[in-house]
């Protein structure tokens, strides 16, 4: 599982890395565009938007994989190593069972007939397209989140 886990990681880095790339350059020309131009595009912004939500939820995901994420911490660092580990162990299953139903109801909403039909304002893409980031990213999400439970419940109680 950590195999998988770290292969999905390289890719969700390239991944990440072309979307900003790609959103910086829209930004950029559409700020000269309509500036300088005095021309704006009309497509820039929802472009825009898509490359935020799917960074976000590969971002997300990464920050699951290398447990960057918000917390607070504070308590179970005055626990027991045991007590630790099992506090530890609860939480990451209490995440994996909140990412699982969040996803069955995300992949029910990717293939309902409303987003299949879905067009975007500007492009006319397919809105399954920019949704798909949410069901995906947190797909990779579950895989991170098993790999990082296995490796809690691997590690030895000091």
């Amino acid at each position: 599982m950590k195999a998988l886990s770290n292969g999905i990681s390289t890719i969700e880095k390239y991944i990440s890395i072309v979307l900003m790339f790609s959103m910086a350059v829209i930004v950029t020309l559409a700020v000269a565009f309509r500036y300088v131009f005095n021309s704006p595009l009309s497509w820039a912004g929802e472009v825009s938007i898509f490359l935020l939500i799917w960074v976000s939820f590969i971002g997300g995901s990464l920050g699951l994989k290398y447990r960057s994420q918000a917390a607070v911490s504070i308590i179970i660092e005055y626990l027991p190593p045991k007590v630790k580990k099992v506090v530890l162990v609860i939480g990451h299953i209490f995440m994996l069972v909140f990412l699982l139903l969040i996803l069955y109801y995300s992949y029910q909403w990717i293939l309902s007939p409303s987003v299949a039909f879905q067009k975007s304002t500007s492009l006319l893409l397919p809105m399954w397209i920019p949704y798909l980031a949410v069901p995906l990213g947190l797909t990779f999400a579950s895989i991170h989140l098993i790999a990082n439970l296995l490796e809690v419940i691997r590690e030895d109680v000091a």
